[in-house]
């Protein structure tokens, strides 16, 4: 299967975007303490996603779903290195 340009280019900039919020929020907070902190963290971001998910379609800010997106994936990646991997 092949990835159209544009899509390609839509992950790579996701991508990016995550990395800029895991090395910003890596800068900010101290390292997850436990597997049970870094799930709440990410719950509280998935939380904050639906809370956007759920409005009326005509309400929704996609800008706001995007954000709320990375900010998942780079909790994502914080608890897989700060949890999994050390």
């Amino acid at each position: 299967m092949d990835i159209s340009a544009r899509k390609l280019k839509l992950i790579t900039s996701a991508l990016n975007d995550a990395e800029k919020e895991v090395t910003r929020a890596v800068s900010l907070h101290s390292p997850f303490n436990s597997a049970h902190e870094g799930y709440a963290v990410i719950l509280e971001e998935l939380d904050e996603l639906k809370e956007e998910v759920w409005k009326k379609r005509s309400e929704r800010d996609r800008g706001a779903m995007r954000e709320e997106a990375i900010q998942i994936a780079a909790m994502a990646i914080r608890f897989s290195v700060e949890i999994c991997e050390i």
